[in-house]
């Protein structure tokens, strides 16, 4: 991948729905090129689909929680049922394995707080083998972006 490549994944992640033509002329190339390159990063894996961002308050998500959790044991039958049972769970938009003090930090999307403690109730204490949950309420957004950073 060159930097020519990263242009065209930049200006697709500002707006998935240009043109080929408009793609184009924003990176500099006639309209063939660029779309042998678009069709050989999708190809590759690298750009992995399009999507629609949506409004999660507009939406009826208008709580973001971040959750914290630390599992008792990390031995390989534990961490894969955690691991498992997270990724069905529809209010998980986000899992990261941590290091640290921590294990995972989650990012959830629910409706209330209602919603929020039935998350915790129905869906992660059923899971099992968890030491600790930890949680952080966003109550703002200062930066939001899906555009990955320009390389050196």
């Amino acid at each position: 991948m060159d930097s020519k490549d990263r242009q065209i994944i930049r200006a697709l992640q500002r707006n998935g729905r240009i043109t080929n033509q408009e793609l184009a002329d924003e990176v500099s190339l006639s309209p063939s090129p660029c779309l042998r390159r678009v069709r050989n990063l999708e190809k590759a894996g690298i750009i992995r689909g399009y999507s629609a961002e949506v409004d999660e308050k507009a939406y009826g998500l208008p709580v973001t929680v971040f959750v914290r959790i630390k599992l008792e044991r990390h031995n390989e039958e534990d961490v894969q049922r955690f691991e498992s049972h997270i990724q069905r769970i529809d209010e998980v938009l986000e899992c990261h394995v941590m290091t640290g003090a921590i294990d995972y930090q989650l990012r959830v999307l629910v409706p209330d707080l209602e919603g929020y403690e039935d998350f915790v109730r129905a869906r992660i204490h059923t899971i099992g083998g968890i030491a600790s949950i930890d949680t952080s309420f966003a109550y703002g957004v200062v930066k939001k972006t899906n555009v990955l950073p320009k390389l050196s």
